[in-house]
C-alpha cells in the first residue's frame, strides 16, 4: 500500500512540476512577444531619427552654401 501511495504522490508532483513549467513557458512566450514589438517600435524609432538626421544635415550644408555665396559677394 505504501509504494502504491508513493506513486500516486511522485505522479501528483510530476503534474505539478508540468503545470509549473508550461505556466513558465507561457510566460517566456509573452515576454518574447512583447520584447519583439518593443524592438520593432525602436527600429522604427531609429529610422525615424536617422531620417530626421539626415534631413537635418542636408538643410545644414544648404545653409551653409547659402552664407559662403553671400560672403563671397
Amino acid at each position: 500500500m505504501d509504494v502504491l501511495e508513493n506513486a500516486a504522490m511522485a505522479r501528483i508532483e510530476q503534474g505539478q512540476d508540468y503545470a509549473e513549467a508550461e505556466a513558465e513557458v507561457q510566460r517566456m512566450n509573452a515576454d518574447r512577444s512583447r520584447l519583439a514589438q518593443e524592438l520593432d517600435a525602436s527600429e522604427a524609432r531609429a529610422e525615424r531619427l536617422q531620417d530626421a538626421n539626415k534631413e537635418v544635415s542636408r538643410r545644414l550644408v544648404t545653409a551653409m552654401e547659402t552664407i559662403r555665396a553671400v560672403l563671397d559677394r
